[in-house]
């Protein structure tokens, strides 16, 4: 199959389609080059037409909570501080530079995201 930037959705379904028919290609093989450069131009076409949109920091901090089963108490225990947890949650105080980092290392939200303003 030759591949090529993906300019249609008829395209971008064609080469899905592809990709999913030869998802289990063993490396060194002519289908597991190919799956890798389909990898690559279904990611840059889904980057352009479906982009994710910008996570605000407190919705980050919140959805990663949700899904790991943590309470306000227990990201207290991450920034060393219950109190600043209802404060920041409420928008009467921003992150500081050390809670970013604890929930970074705690929950593994990219800094880029908490370091944004809000």
């Amino acid at each position: 199959m030759k591949i090529g930037i993906i300019k249609t959705e008829e395209q971008y379904n064609k080469y899905l389609k592809r990709m999913r028919k030869i998802l289990d290609a063993k490396e060194g093989t002519k289908e597991f080059e190919e799956l890798d450069l389909l990898a690559l131009v279904l990611e840059k076409y889904e980057e352009e037409q479906f982009p994710i949109p910008e996570s605000h920091p407190i919705d980050a901090i919140k959805f990663m909570m949700e899904q790991n089963n943590l309470t306000d108490d227990d990201l207290g225990k991450i920034i060393k501080s219950r109190s600043r947890v209802s404060e920041i949650f409420r928008g009467k105080r921003k992150l500081a530079l050390n809670h970013i980092r604890a929930i970074n290392r705690a929950l593994h939200i990219p800094a880029d995201i908490l370091i944004k303003e809000y």
